[in-house]
């Protein structure tokens, strides 16, 4: 048996299913009502052959017998001499062969299969304009059932690719089981809502609440410093004190860009993302300087919508990331263009040689690929597939011969700028 020949059974289990289930309950429907239908029309068959056979007799008579009279051989013999007859008139001319005239029994039969075979042609005949009639009724009955479920899809589609869960179905009609899912659905919104309330609450009040001591860390460390009033020997401590409290900064800002982009709360309005990689690039000249590595821009327009500070956070990451995983005399390269009904930004760099296995990784929080240099804390593209997947984008990695990675981030391209078709 060949693989072809193996698939063809799970191809033909699998046929039905691809049917919609509005299509699969009219079916279902039109072939319950032909089966009844043909049912209902063999047993009317039956029925009708039975009780023209059980009152044959009174369209056929029975046969009546004449007795036979004895003779008496003291009278007269009558069949002696023959009584005078008629003159016999010539038959008529022969025209063809003489039809046999028919018994009364073989006019019964030919007049039975004439009535059943027209019964049996007329029933077939009504029950398919009926099947058709019931395959239409199925299908509107259906569509109508089906169409507050529609509803729910339509509504929970909007929802997921948003930024908002204030919407709500509030469905209206029989209390049956799509109003029953339609009100488990807003209830899950609502619980939705408040927990995203709460998230955005708390992300606000964390960067106030924690920022605040670290500022004050920061400037009781500064003071004595540029006044000289610490000692010599005290001075590497409180400078390595310094630095310890601008990573904590840094990893505070960089865990609430990650706790934002996640929790899928955003303002969206036109942005470019040309110019947030010319953002970036001005941002990080004077690192990249530092590093030795050469940035070099291919920016056409591409126009999306979204957050501005969220997405301006992706060009900053991938650049930082290209940047500082990099090595002396290396290369980044940004990328922004269209394509189809979609904008990208890309970013290419130099550095370590990474294996395709190692690729997953450098997407997951306080994560980073083997041997790559650098003192971040592993939440770049952690931080940048969050935002992304927020606006409904895609984000992929790919190792480059040689050494360096590309990643690509993938957005829908604003629907003002689209090209009618």
């Amino acid at each position: 048996m060949t693989g072809q020949e193996r698939r063809r059974p799970s191809a033909r289990r699998t046929l039905p299913h691809r049917l919609p289930l509005r299509g699969r309950l009219t079916l279902m429907t039109t072939l319950v009502f032909l089966v009844l239908g043909g049912g209902l029309l063999l047993l009317n068959w039956l029925s009708a052959r039975q009780l023209i056979e059980d009152n044959r007799y009174l369209v056929v008579p029975a046969v009546a017998t004449v007795p036979v009279q004895p003779v008496d051989p003291a009278l007269p013999d009558t069949t002696a001499a023959p009584l005078p007859t008629a003159p016999v008139s010539p038959a008529p001319p022969d025209t063809g062969v003489p039809a046999a005239p028919l018994s009364p029994a073989q006019g019964f039969e030919d007049f039975q299969d004439q009535v059943l075979t027209q019964v049996l042609t007329r029933s077939l005949l009504l029950l398919l304009v009926f099947t058709a009639f019931a395959a239409l009724l199925a299908w509107w009955a259906a569509r109508r059932s089906l169409h507050r479920l529609t509803q729910v899809t339509a509504a929970a589609r909007r929802i997921s690719t948003g930024s908002s869960l204030d919407e709500r179905l509030d469905l209206t009609g029989p209390h049956d089981e799509v109003r029953e899912l339609g009100d488990t659905f807003d209830v899950m919104l609502d619980r939705l809502d408040r927990t995203f309330d709460a998230q955005r609450q708390f992300t606000a009040h964390a960067s106030h609440e924690l920022r605040t001591p670290l500022t004050l860390q920061r400037t009781a460390l500064e003071i004595p410093l540029a006044q000289g009033r610490v000692p010599d020997d005290l001075k590497p401590a409180l400078r390595r004190a310094l630095g310890a409290n601008a990573r904590t900064e840094r990893l505070i800002v960089s865990l609430l860009t990650l706790a934002r982009g996640e929790s899928g709360t955003r303002t969206s309005h036109p942005v470019d993302l040309a110019d947030t990689a010319r953002d970036a690039v001005a941002d990080l000249a004077e690192e990249a300087r530092a590093a030795r590595v050469q940035v070099t821009t291919t920016l056409a327009p591409a126009p999306v919508e979204g957050d501005p500070a969220l997405l301006a956070q992706v060009a900053l990451n991938l650049l930082a990331n290209a940047v500082r995983h990099n090595h002396p005399d290396g290369t980044a390269t940004l990328t922004t263009a269209t394509r189809g009904e979609h904008a990208f930004l890309e970013v290419t760099n130099s550095g370590p040689v990474l294996e395709h296995q190692d690729v997953p990784a450098l997407f997951e929080p306080f994560r980073r690929g083997p041997g790559r240099p650098g003192d971040g804390f592993g939440l770049g593209l952690a931080v940048v597939r969050a935002i992304t997947l927020s606006h409904g984008g895609t984000v992929t990695a790919t190792p480059r011969l040689g050494g360096g990675i590309t990643v690509r981030v993938d957005l829908p391209r604003r629907a003002a700028t689209l090209s009618p078709a």
